[in-house]
Order: structure tokens, then sequence, then C-alpha cells
């Protein structure tokens, strides 16, 4: 069965409002090898005024924790968010297991903002969706998580790192002459390269697809 690793890019996410916070490790929030292998984002609890200045749409955040600010060392989360007004209003609560891991304490000083993309990996029947669509299609966001999102397909790469082109048709691998990317930067006016990309359409030889958020 094919497995994916989809990067969800926030069309709406611009002058992204960036607010610090004190991060604080809670036993409650569940941290497994599904979050460790990005298979499901955790829980992040922020105060509902929090969640309204930082306005993320799509309900994903990024916690920004600080293992060593003055060697500007950090740790970023990407979590699903729950609104809790028992909370502090400048806290964010992720995971304790998550803190204990990276940070080696429950507390530290952070800061919190809309996730403008994220990564999710998708495997079995949620995978087999995507074999066949191309560049272009679109597919409903519960895939990844995302129920009542429209996510379109912008692109992806196979194992190699090999670039799907929108105008290639089919999910083959060939070599083709390109003067503009994806799979080529030129680096004069005019110049021209053989490379090998990748065509349209999705394969299980795939294994990253990039889409961004239809609102």
């Amino acid at each position: 069965m094919p497995e994916f690793k989809v990067v969800v890019a926030d069309s709406h996410a611009r002058n992204i409002r960036i607010v610090p916070v004190r991060v604080v490790g809670d036993e409650d929030l569940e941290y497994s090898d599904k979050h460790r292998e990005q298979r499901e984002l955790p829980i992040v609890k922020l105060h509902p005024k929090i969640i309204e200045i930082i306005n993320p749409e799509l309900g994903v955040v990024v916690v920004r924790v600080w293992k060593n600010r003055a060697a500007r060392e950090k740790v970023n989360l990407v979590g699903k968010v729950v609104a809790d007004s028992n909370i502090d209003v400048m806290e964010a609560h992720v995971p304790a297991e998550f803190m204990r891991e990276k940070i080696g304490s429950t507390t530290a000083l952070g800061e919190v903002f809309r996730a403008p993309a994220f990564q999710i990996r998708v495997s079995g029947e949620a995978a087999m969706r995507f074999i066949g669509l191309k560049i272009g299609d679109r597919i409903d966001g519960a895939v990844v998580g995302l129920p009542g999102k429209i996510l379109e397909i912008r692109g992806g790469s196979d194992l190699a790192g090999f670039p799907m082109r929108p105008d290639i048709p089919g999910p083959v691998k060939k070599y083709v002459l390109l003067s503009s990317g994806p799979g080529f930067r030129p680096r004069e006016d005019g110049e021209r390269r053989r490379k090998l990309v990748r065509g349209n359409t999705i394969s299980e030889e795939i294994v990253q697809i990039n889409t961004r958020v239809i609102y």
C-alpha cells in the first residue's frame, strides 16, 4: 500500500501574528508514535483570546519553544488547537511528553502562531485516494484531517527528489529539456538543460504531495 507525506499550505496565512507565551507541558495531552511520525497532529490548548488574535482558520498552530534562547535553539510543535478558558491567557499547553523529549523540562518560554503550512503522513485507504490524481485536481481535506476543506494538488516529488511537472502527462519519469522550474533553475537567460522529472499524475512512486487549501 502507498504512503505519502502530504504538505498542506494555508493560502490565507499572510501577515502572521506571533504571540509570546509560556509553554507548559500538560500530562493530559497525548504524544505517541503517531504524533512523532506525523500521522496525526497533537493537541495544543490555548486561551480563546489568543486563538482570536492568531486566527488559525484551519485550526492548526505552531508552538515555537526556546530550548536555548541565547544560542537561538528552538523546537517547533505543529498541533491542532483546542480552546481552554481555564488556562492562563498567556500560556500554551502542549503534551508533557513532547516537552520532556525535546526540551528536558515541562516549562519554557516560547511563541505561538498560525501554521502557514504543515505535514501529515497518510497511508492505506487515505493514500489510495491520491493515486491517479493530477496536478490541479482537488480532494476533500478530510483525507488529512481537515473536514469541510478542499485541497488542490500543486506538485510533488519521488524518493530521489525528482519533481512532478504539470506539463508532462501521466505517472511517468523521463528526461526533458527544461528552461524553467520545477526541476531546473536557470542561472543565465535562455539556459536550457535536460533533466529527469516526473509526470503530473500521482503514482505509488511519489513520496511527497504538495497541496494548498482552497477556501
